[in-house]
C-alpha cells in the first residue's frame, strides 16, 4: 500500500504505518470548511474615470477547517499527519465533504483546450447532469501534474459545453476525465507552526488553514 497523501477524515483512514486502508483509524469530520476563491485584480483608471481592470496570471483556493472538540484518539491522526508535512514545506490533497459524492458523474472531454480559456465541450451530457457550483479536477494521460481544482458556473447541454472558473491553468488534450466523483485539492498549510488547545475535561481544539499549491 502507498503512504496516504490525503487528509485524514472519515472516508480517507490510515493506518499506524502511514498507508491508506478502510480499516485503518478514521480522522474526525469537519466542524466547519470555508472555502474562498482568490483571484486578484489589478484596477486602474483614467484621468475621464475609466476603469481599467485585469487579472493576475495565477489563482488560488484557500480553505479553513474547524473541527469539534476531540479527544487525542480522535486528534492524533490528524495532526501527526500535519506534523510530517513540516508546515508549508509539503503539499498533501484535502477531500472537502461539500464536494464528494456530487450529482454530476466524471465526464470526458471532447477535443484539447488551451491554458486559459474558461470553457470546455464534453463528449455528452444532458440537462441536469452537470450542476453549476460543482468541483472537479482533470486526469489527463499527457499531464499528470495537472492537479488544479475547477467548479462549473454555467452547463449548455444543447453544444455539451461548461464553463467554470478559473480559466485552466494549463492545457488539457482531448478525452481527459473530469473527475466529480471526489475531487481532491492539493494543498499546503498557509503556517509552519502546528499547535493544538487542550482544556480540563481533556479535550482538544485544533484548526487549520490551507491555500491551494498546484504542482
Amino acid at each position: 500500500m502507498a503512504i496516504q497523501n490525503i487528509l485524514p477524515d472519515p472516508n480517507n483512514k490510515l493506518l499506524r504505518s502511514g498507508e491508506q486502508s478502510a480499516a485503518g483509524v478514521a480522522g474526525p469530520g469537519f466542524a466547519s470548511v470555508d472555502l474562498s476563491s482568490n483571484q486578484p485584480i489589478m484596477r486602474d483608471r483614467t484621468n475621464s474615470g475609466k476603469l481599467i481592470s485585469r487579472r493576475n496570471a495565477y489563482h488560488k483556493w484557500e480553505i479553513s477547517i474547524s473541527y469539534n472538540p476531540m479527544t487525542r484518539a480522535q486528534m492524533d491522526p490528524v495532526f501527526n499527519f500535519l506534523l510530517e508535512k513540516q508546515g508549508s514545506l509539503t503539499p498533501f490533497f484535502v477531500s472537502l465533504p461539500q464536494y464528494r459524492n456530487q450529482a454530476t458523474t466524471d465526464k470526458i472531454v471532447n477535443g484539447s483546450k488551451n491554458a486559459g480559456t474558461y470553457s470546455m465541450i464534453l463528449n455528452s451530457f444532458t440537462d441536469g447532469q452537470v450542476v453549476p457550483g460543482e468541483m472537479f479536477t482533470i486526469s489527463d494521460t499527457l499531464d499528470s501534474a495537472h492537479t488544479k481544482a475547477y467548479i462549473v458556473t454555467r452547463a449548455d447541454s444543447s453544444n455539451n459545453t461548461i464553463t467554470f472558473t478559473p480559466a485552466l491553468a494549463k492545457s488539457v488534450s482531448d478525452n481527459s476525465v473530469l473527475d466529480f466523483s471526489n475531487p481532491l485539492i492539493r494543498v499546503i498549510q498557509t503556517s509552519d507552526v502546528q499547535k493544538y488547545a487542550l482544556n480540563t475535561e481533556n479535550l482538544y481544539s485544533f484548526s487549520l488553514k490551507l491555500e491551494e499549491a498546484n504542482s
